[in-house]
């Protein structure tokens, strides 16, 4: 039986013939970029490569697809490619433990890609990530925060310049404005951000329902904008 066949009465063999061919790149493999890494490669995505320099935590699974008891302590993309392969053990999964900055940029040929999906948190890798797909001319799309909040219906697509209320996409507004970085489609919220307990940490609350929400927004926009185009 094709695993494949109810996707394939959807969007039809053509589509999924091409959804097979792509390749993609998720840098960042928490509570929003593991979701989406999942969903790309359940709706057919051929060869994806997932980064991440982190290992899974305990606190991490409260929200995030690859955290159980059983996989704290160990690196993320270990244990994504392992879920990635038991799903499809077709696809062509490339791993890379590493933190996105400068040094380790060189390391990836965005050129190769035909999406690039930013669900990283650090701002100067986002930026690094969004220049770096303009520069190739590679399809991008971004994460905003996905922390500190409740409704998961709150959540849209939109372009980085549309954006209002979420203080990670005013940051990112205008660093790429600054650097002179083009226009780009985010996932992003305009509910405002919850504080219930004061903290003397800057890490963002969580909760199980909105980050992988987010990540499956953006694993949407790939998909449909891959189905839709012209042969």
């Amino acid at each position: 039986m094709d695993p494949f066949l109810r996707t394939r009465w959807l969007i039809g063999s053509d589509a999924l013939g091409r959804l097979r061919e792509k390749r993609v790149a998720v840098f960042g493999i928490g509570g929003v970029g593991g979701h989406c890494a999942e969903a790309l490669v359940r709706a057919g995505i051929g060869e994806i490569d997932v980064v991440d320099f982190d290992e899974v935590d305990i606190t991490n699974i409260n929200r995030q697809l690859i955290a159980t008891r059983e996989t704290v302590g160990r690196m993320k993309v270990e244990v994504m490619e392992e879920r990635l392969l038991s799903i499809d053990p077709s696809a062509r999964v490339r791993t890379y433990a590493v933190r996105v900055d400068e040094d380790t940029a060189g390391m990836f040929d965005f050129t190769a890609y035909d999406y690039v999906v930013d669900a990283l948190d650090q701002v100067s890798a986002k930026l690094l990530l969004a220049k770096s797909a303009e520069e190739a001319s590679v399809p991008f799309i971004s994460a905003m925060g996905a922390g500190n909040k409740l409704h998961p219906e709150a959540l849209e697509i939109a372009m980085l310049s549309e954006t209002s209320v979420c203080p990670l996409a005013k940051v990112m507004r205008r660093e790429t404005k600054r650097r002179g970085i083009s226009d780009y489609p985010v996932v992003y919220s305009k509910e405002v951000p919850h504080k219930a307990e004061a903290r003397d940490v800057r890490t963002p609350a969580s909760i199980s329902f909105v980050p992988p929400a987010s990540g499956l927004l953006i694993a949407s926009k790939v998909v449909r904008d891959f189905i839709e185009e012209r042969s």
